[in-house]
């Protein structure tokens, strides 16, 4: 009713049929990366940009380094989510080439590490539970609690849930264990799909049941449940390369926390310069987009836009700001009668 009202008192203020003429007659094409938070991206900008700045908007389905090519040559426009430490060489060579460009900081704060439940150290009086292991905070305290971590198959050793198997942090974790004096004390368990990890993870939690499990962000599965990550050595570039380089490291680091910047083509974003304003002021965070990946998780059936539509609905305060306050309105009106439909 608030948001009508707004809407309403808007209408008095912008003439009637007033409507942004997109600054290029074409779509806007952007990077369908196949995973949940790049799919939450586009549909946010997907819905400002046609409704606030009047574009249309078209989507490719891509992989990582096909859209970089794709951008590159100018097939793409926009990627929501560019990793660029995973593409470091390719990416320098687009923007070396005037082929590409930054716009901005997507989230400064991807994430990787070990994590336990937050209940198993703080306790969680809500669901009766109490504190198991109130001095766990680090990776060098786990030989204490090996039978709090027992693996059911190997009653003598703790479990270990590892990244998926064939990934590359599978590999750093297996690596972590040695360095950490842990390979002998707790199982290498190494789930086949990310499916079986986030499962183990979600029956531990709904059970309230001990767990240490490697894991990302930004997920669904940080969105979802609160869980802590354990100290480990703070990121060293010398020893992380020490470590890629050994088969068996005495020395280990924790993972680098990640920037996530979006990119665009060079030749569009000179093109439309409102757009890249916009988009150069698009920026979340980790969490915030664990939260909207959560939202997916628990409604039935919704997908990246339900998510998109709930944090413009409810994150005005954030999205607002990225945008002139006319344009602001305009995505208002939109989402009033998307929320009619």
């Amino acid at each position: 009713m608030t948001r009508f009202f707004f809407v309403l008192a808007l209408g008095w203020l912008l003439p009637l049929g007033a409507a942004q003429a997109c600054e290029i007659s074409r779509p806007v094409v952007f990077a369908g990366l196949d995973w949940q938070s790049n799919a939450f991206h586009n549909e946010v900008a997907r819905f400002i940009i046609e409704h606030g700045y009047g574009c249309a908007t078209d989507e490719i389905p891509v992989s990582t380094l096909p859209a970089l090519a794709g951008m590159r040559r100018g097939d793409i426009d926009v990627t929501m989510e560019v990793w660029i430490d995973n593409i470091t060489e390719p990416w320098t060579e687009g923007v070396g080439a005037g082929e590409l460009v930054a716009l901005g900081t997507n989230f400064p704060d991807a994430v990787q590490g070990w994590y336990v439940p937050r209940y198993l150290v703080e306790g969680d009086a809500e669901r009766g539970i109490e504190a198991q292991a109130p001095d766990l905070h680090s990776v060098f305290d786990l030989p204490q609690y090996v039978q709090l971590f027992r693996d059911p198959e190997e009653p003598r050793s703790g479990r270990f849930y590892n990244c998926i198997l064939g990934w590359s942090c599978e590999v750093v974790n297996t690596k972590k264990l040695h360095a950490y004096g842990l390979e002998d004390l707790y199982t290498n368990f190494r789930p086949g799909t990310g499916a079986a990890l986030a499962a183990a993870i979600s029956s531990n939690y709904r059970r309230g049941r001990p767990f240490l499990a490697y894991y990302w962000g930004p997920t669904w599965v940080l969105g979802r449940y609160d869980l802590l990550m354990l100290d480990e050595p703070p990121w060293d570039e010398e020893i992380w390369a020490e470590m890629a380089a050994e088969d068996w490291p005495d020395q280990a680091t924790a993972y680098p926390v990640t920037e996530v910047v979006i990119g665009a083509n060079a030749d569009f974003a000179a093109q439309v310069p409102e757009l890249i304003t916009f988009l150069a002021a698009y920026e979340t965070t980790n969490a915030l987009i664990s939260e909207a990946l959560a939202y997916i998780d628990a409604h039935d059936g919704a997908d990246a836009s339900d998510a998109a539509l709930n944090f413009l609905n409810t994150r005005r305060d954030l999205w607002s700001i990225w945008m002139p306050g006319e344009v602001a309105a305009r995505v208002d009106a939109a989402l009033l009668t998307a929320d009619n439909e």
